[in-house]
C-alpha cells in the first residue's frame, strides 16, 4: 500500500495541474449533476415495532384525520384574544396544505391566550424545507398585525432548522490562524484549507444525489459537514508536514510529496478508513434517520480522504519550497539556525518515558473523573422546551406551560377499540400524574381519547406516566403520541448502544490488528477510544443537564441529553480518535522497524508527531466549536461533545497514556503470535521512510 500511495503522490507531484484539474472538473461535475438531479433532505423517525409506531399505525386506518403531523398556533396579548380574529385563523389554518382538522381554540383562564391546534393528514417529513412553518406564519399574519404575539408550537416547526453557514466559517478561520502558526508559512497554512474545501463540496454534492435515491436527515449534512471539514483539514496537514520534513531533509519537492504520501498518505488512509468502518455501525440503531447519517459522513469523509491522498501533493509539487517558512527559504544561516537541543515534546515523551506507571495512573484517573458524571445520564430526543428562548417553538412552549401548565406541551394519546372508551374514560381520572381527560372520540369500531399529564414531557414523572398507563390499561389500548413515541425511541436507541458499541469496536480491532500485525497495540487503541469517548459524555451530562453548564452555551437551562446523541457521537468519534492513534503509532512503528529499539521509538515518535498532533487537534476542536455556536440542540450538544473528546484524546491520552502504556509494554507491544502471523496478510503499511523511498 505504502509503494502504491508513493507512486500516486509522486504522480500528482510531477503533475499538479493534471490531477488540480481533474478535481476541478470532478467538483463542477459533482454540483452540476446534484441541481439536475439531487434530492432534498426527508427525516424518517419511523421504526417498526415500537408501541408508538403500533398505535400511530391504528390511528392511520381509524382516524387518519389525527394520524399525521401537529402543529400548534399560541396567541397571546395583553388583553383578550377577541373571537373574530380567532374564527379568521382557523379559516386560514384549514386551507393548509395536508391540514385534516383545526380544533377550536382552547383559552387560557385570563383569555388573553388561545391555543389552537391543528392536525395533518400527512407526516411531518412530507414538509421540504421551511413550507410548513411558512404556511403557519401567512396564516397567522392578521394577527399579527394586530398586535398579538403569535408563536408556534409542535412537530411541524419543531421538525425545521434554518440551515447557517457561520459554524462552518468560524471553524475555517480559525483552522486558517492555527495552520499559520503551526508551519510558518501562509501557503502551506492555506492547502490543507484548500483541499478540505474541494473534499467537501465534492462530499455536499454526494450527499444531494443520495438525497435523491433515498431519505438523508436535514440535520445529516450538518454533520457531515462538521466531521468532513474537521477530518480534511487534518488529513491534509499529516501530509504537508511531513512533506515539510523531507524538503528540511534535502529532498525534491517530488521526492518529499511520494514520502509524505507513502507514510503519512497510509496513515491518513488508515484513519479514514476507521472512520468510515465506524459509520457502518450507525445502521445498527434501526433507525432510518441514524442511517442517513452514516450515508451522509460516508460520503463526505471519503471525498475528503481521496482529496487527501491526491489533490494534497499535487499542491504540495505545485507550491515548491514555498510551504517552508521564508526565514528557511532565504538561507538565513542565523534565522535557520538548527536547533540542537531536544524540543519540549522531546523533553515530555522522554518525562513520560522515565515515570511510566506513575503518568499511565495520574491520566487513568483524570478519564475516570471526567466519565463519572455519565452514570447520571438521561437521554430525551429534543423538543421546544430545550431550544434557546429567541426560538418561536420555545416561546410557544413556554407560553403553553405558562397558561394551561406543563403537561399541555405533551399530550397522551390513548386509541383502542370503542367498546372499551367508556371503561378507560372513567378510570383515568384521579389517577397519579393525569391532569386532564378529553371525551372520547368514536368513530365506527375505534375510540380515541387524549390525556394531559400533570408534568412537562422531558420530567421523568412523564415518562413513568407512560410506562404505567401501558402496563395497566386492558388489553387493546395503545398509548401513542409524541411523548409516547420520544419515550419508545429513547429505549430503543438505549438498547442498541451496546450493539453498536460491540459492532465499531470489533470491527476496528479487526482493521487496526491486520494493517498494524500488533494485536496489544489495537486492543490498546481500542480501549483508550473507548475511555475518550466516555469521558466526553461525561463533560455533555455535566454541561447540558445543569442549569450552570446549559447557561454557558447559550440554553435557559439544563434537561436531558439528546437521544440522538450519544450513539452519533460514539461511532463518529471512535474513528476520530483512531487518526492521532494511527498517525502516532505510524511513527512510533517506523522507528521501531528501522531500530529494534522498543522504548526510544515510542520517545522518538511523540517528538516527532507531537506538535502535529497538537496543531491538528486544535484544528479539530475550532471546527467543532464552531458548531457548538448553532441554534439546533442535537448539533450544539454533539459539536461540545466532539470537541471535548479530541481535546483530551490530544493530550490525556496521546501525550501521556499511549507513551506511558507503550513504555511499560515495550516489546510487546508489538508480539504478534506465530498463528495470527500466518492468517494476517503482508501488509507495507507504515514501512520506514527509507525502505519506501527504496521501492519508489
Amino acid at each position: 500500500m505504502a509503494r502504491l500511495l508513493g507512486r500516486l503522490g509522486g504522480a500528482s507531484a510531477a503533475h499538479p495541474w493534471r490531477t488540480l484539474l481533474a478535481w476541478l472538473l470532478a467538483l463542477v461535475a459533482a454540483v452540476g449533476v446534484a441541481g439536475v438531479a439531487g434530492g432534498d433532505t426527508h427525516d424518517d423517525y419511523s421504526i417498526p415495532g415500537i408501541p408508538y409506531q403500533v398505535g400511530t399505525a391504528y390511528l392511520a386506518e381509524h382516524f387518519p384525520e389525527l394520524s399525521g403531523a401537529t402543529a400548534r398556533v399560541v396567541v397571546h396579548g395583553d388583553r383578550a384574544v377577541p373571537e373574530p380574529l380567532l374564527t379568521e385563523l382557523a379559516a386560514r389554518l384549514k386551507v393548509m396544505r395536508g391540514v385534516a382538522m383545526v380544533a377550536p381554540p382552547r383559552l387560557s383562564a385570563d383569555g388573553d391566550t388561545a391555543l389552537v391546534a391543528v392536525n395533518y393528514r400527512i407526516p411531518v417529513t412530507d414538509f421540504s424545507g421551511s413550507e410548513g412553518v411558512d404556511a403557519l406564519r401567512a396564516a397567522a399574519e392578521p394577527v399579527a398585525k394586530a398586535g398579538f404575539t403569535v408563536a408556534f408550537g409542535g412537530e411541524v416547526p419543531e421538525n425545521f432548522s434554518a440551515p447557517s453557514g457561520s459554524a462552518e466559517a468560524v471553524g475555517v478561520i480559525a483552522a486558517l490562524l492555527i495552520l499559520v502558526a503551526a508551519l510558518g508559512s501562509l501557503v502551506a497554512a492555506g492547502l490543507p484549507i484548500l483541499v478540505a474545501l474541494m473534499g467537501l463540496g465534492v462530499g455536499t454534492s454526494l450527499i444531494t444525489l443520495l438525497a435523491a435515491v433515498t431519505d438523508i436527515s436535514s440535520t445529516a449534512p450538518t454533520i457531515a459537514s462538521m466531521v468532513g471539514l474537521g477530518v480534511g483539514i487534518d488529513y491534509a496537514l499529516f501530509l504537508v508536514s511531513r512533506h515539510v520534513e523531507g524538503l528540511r531533509r534535502g529532498l525534491s519537492p517530488r521526492e518529499a510529496a511520494a514520502e509524505a504520501t507513502a507514510t503519512a498518505g497510509s496513515s491518513v488512509l488508515v484513519a479514514g478508513l476507521t472512520v468510515l468502518v465506524s459509520l457502518f455501525g450507525l445502521n445498527l440503531s434501526t433507525l432510518p434517520v441514524y442511517a442517513s447519517f452514516a450515508y451522509a459522513t460516508f460520503a463526505t469523509v471519503g471525498a475528503v480522504m481521496i482529496a487527501s491522498i491526491t489533490l494534497v501533493p499535487a499542491m504540495l509539487g505545485l507550491a515548491g519550497r514555498r510551504v517552508l517558512p521564508r526565514r528557511e527559504r532565504t538561507g538565513d544561516p542565523v534565522r535557520t539556525a538548527v536547533r540542537t537541543g531536544p524540543t519540549r515534546t522531546e523533553r515530555w515523551a522522554r518525562w513520560v518515558g522515565a515515570r511510566p506507571l506513575r503518568s499511565a495512573l495520574a491520566a487513568l484517573v483524570v478519564l475516570l473523573a471526567l466519565a463519572a458524571p455519565v452514570l447520571g445520564m438521561r437521554t430525551w430526543p429534543q423538543d421546544a422546551g430545550s431550544q434557546p428562548e429567541s426560538n418561536t417553538t420555545r416561546v410557544a412552549y413556554d407560553l403553553v406551560a405558562t397558561e394551561y401548565g406543563p403537561g399541555a406541551n405533551g399530550p397522551i394519546v390513548l386509541a383502542m377499540p370503542a367498546p372499551l372508551a367508556a371503561q378507560v374514560a372513567a378510570a383515568l381520572p384521579g389517577q397519579a400524574g393525569v391532569k386532564a381527560v378529553t371525551p372520547p372520540l368514536i368513530q365506527g369500531q375505534a375510540a380515541v381519547l387524549t390525556v394531559e399529564p400533570a408534568t412537562g414531557p422531558q420530567d421523568e414523572r412523564t415518562t413513568e406516566l407512560v410506562k404505567r398507563l401501558r402496563a395497566t390499561l386492558p388489553d387493546g389500548v395503545m398509548v401513542t403520541g409524541t411523548v409516547a413515541g420520544f419515550g419508545d425511541i429513547s429505549d430503543r436507541l438505549a438498547e442498541r448502544l451496546w450493539i453498536v458499541v460491540a459492532f465499531v469496536v470489533a470491527l476496528s480491532l479487526l482493521l487496526l490488528t491486520v494493517l498494524f500485525r500488533a494485536p496489544v497495540v489495537a486492543l490498546k487503541a481500542a480501549v483508550m477510544n473507548l475511555l475518550s469517548v466516555a469521558a466526553a459524555y461525561g463533560v455533555i451530562t455535566v454541561v447540558f443537564q445543569t442549569d450552570a453548564g446549559a447557561r454557558l452555551v447559550g440554553l435557559p437551562h439544563g434537561g436531558p441529553i439528546s437521544s440522538w446523541v450519544p450513539i452519533l457521537m460514539f461511532t463518529v468519534l471512535f474513528g476520530l480518535s483512531m487518526d492521532y492513534e494511527v498517525f502516532l503509532l505510524s511513527r512510533i512503528r517506523e522507528d521501531w522497524l528501522a531500530t529494534g529499539d522498543a522504548r526510544g521509538s515510542v520517545v522518538r515518535g511523540l517528538a516527532a508527531t507531537g506538535k502535529v498532533i497538537t496543531s491538528a487537534a486544535a484544528i479539530m476542536v475550532a471546527v467543532f466549536v464552531g458548531f457548538a455556536l448553532d441554534p439546533d440542540v442535537t448539533v450544539k450538544t454533539t459539536g461540545v461533545g466532539m470537541a471535548t473528546a479530541v481535546l483530551i484524546d490530544a493530550t490525556v491520552v496521546r501525550m501521556v497514556l499511549v507513551p506511558a502504556t507503550m513504555a511499560l509494554l515495550g516489546r510487546a507491544n508489538w508480539w504478534l503470535p506465530g498463528w495470527l502471523d500466518r492468517l494476517l496478510p503482508k501488509t507495507a503499511h507504515a514501512a520506514a521512510p527509507e525502505r519506501v523511498l527504496a521501492r519508489l
